[in-house]
């Protein structure tokens, strides 16, 4: 069987409801919405073989991705790197102009300056290192089956455009992932191939 990875959004947290920029873990649990995303998210992928699942070390991760390793009989595997992109001196904030700066940062990112760095946060460049090293160690230990891996959109959206033969900046920057959309990848000889973007076939 093929090695596939799927990159999943956590469920809605206070923080999403507010629209405000909110990277630093733990942080918040999440809302009762949240929680029957998750648990909408387990009964999506209970015709799946999953043979793995991890979580960042952000509350909601672990929250979102406990019903999937309930339902497939599984421990919620927590490892560190996984984590959302850092906001930095933005954190906390939802104001027209921290989202401005947030996306102007990001979107630099995508078109491949990684020496940016968002203010008091994080350089694309260490973003990168720490994210798919992270997912080169998961993948290791997993050669074949569906390994799921629940994080964070905004980083999510990047690992896409870095690992896939077949996304861009464009699809990176304007396929954004609702609360447990998905982004899923397949191992091929050439390496990751995108298959699917929360329902929609790439």
């Amino acid at each position: 069987m093929t090695a596939r990875l799927m990159l999943i959004r956590h469920g809605e947290t206070p923080s999403n409801v507010k629209h405000a920029l909110d990277s630093r873990p733990p942080g918040p649990s999440l809302t009762e919405m949240g929680h029957r995303q998750a648990q909408a998210l387990a009964d999506r992928l209970a015709d799946e073989q999953v043979i793995a699942v991890y979580a960042s070390i952000a509350t909601r991760a672990q929250e979102t991705a406990e019903p999937v390793a309930k339902r497939h009989g599984l421990n919620v595997d927590v490892v560190e790197g996984l984590h959302e992109v850092q906001a930095g001196d933005l954190e906390g904030r939802s104001d027209e102009e921290a989202l401005r700066g947030f996306g102007e940062v990001y979107m630099r990112w995508t078109q491949g300056d990684l020496a940016a760095t968002m203010p008091g946060g994080e350089t694309g460049e260490e973003i990168r290192e720490r994210y798919l090293a992270t997912l080169e160690r998961i993948c290791r230990s997993h050669s074949h089956g569906l390994v799921v891996v629940v994080s964070h959109g905004g980083i999510i959206r990047l690992a896409a455009e870095w690992l896939a033969d077949n996304i861009g900046a464009q699809v990176a920057n304007a396929k954004l992932l609702p609360n447990t959309g998905h982004v899923l990848l397949e191992q091929r000889p050439s390496g990751w191939h995108c298959l699917e973007w929360t329902g929609i076939e790439v």
